[in-house]
């Protein structure tokens, strides 16, 4: 579907795209970057992770991923006060949610060198990739 297609499309249908995007098209480099390039040293010493991490793998928990939490928004902020600040809110709370599955949940089961190192990172990376994305979305979804 090309942008103009998008464009025309129903308000809707319109925005839940737009929100897709607002989350697939930030949270890949900001991962990418975060997990094998910035931090990837650290990452390595926890040796927890593959040496070979499969990226398609990746971009499609991340393509899921931004279908759900793009359709969820409308359905859990209706009323649609301020895009900013219920993007915030989204934000924060998409953020806790994926914080007690990607980082509580891993730090419980897997072994790594250093469970507080862990924790920073992800807990740092977290809140990084929803105070962009939680906005963002809100943003696709103005009126």
């Amino acid at each position: 579907m090309s942008v103009a297609q998008v464009l025309h499309q129903p308000a809707s249908v319109r925005a839940f795209w737009l929100g897709f995007a607002a989350y697939v098209v930030p949270t890949f480099p900001i991962a990418y970057v975060w997990h094998l390039v910035a931090f990837a040293p650290i990452y390595h010493d926890l040796a927890m992770y593959r040496d070979d991490v499969i990226v398609p793998f990746g971009l499609l928990s991340m393509l899921i991923q931004g279908v759900a939490f793009s359709w969820v928004y409308p359905r859990a902020f209706a009323d649609r006060s301020t895009w900013l600040w219920n993007g915030l809110r989204y934000g924060l709370a998409l953020a806790l949610l994926s914080w007690s599955f990607t980082t509580l949940a891993v730090a419980a089961k897997n072994v790594m060198t250093s469970v507080p190192t862990y924790m920073v990172l992800e807990t740092g990376f977290t809140l990084i990739q929803f105070a962009i994305v939680g906005p963002l979305i809100a943003l696709a979804y103005r009126n």
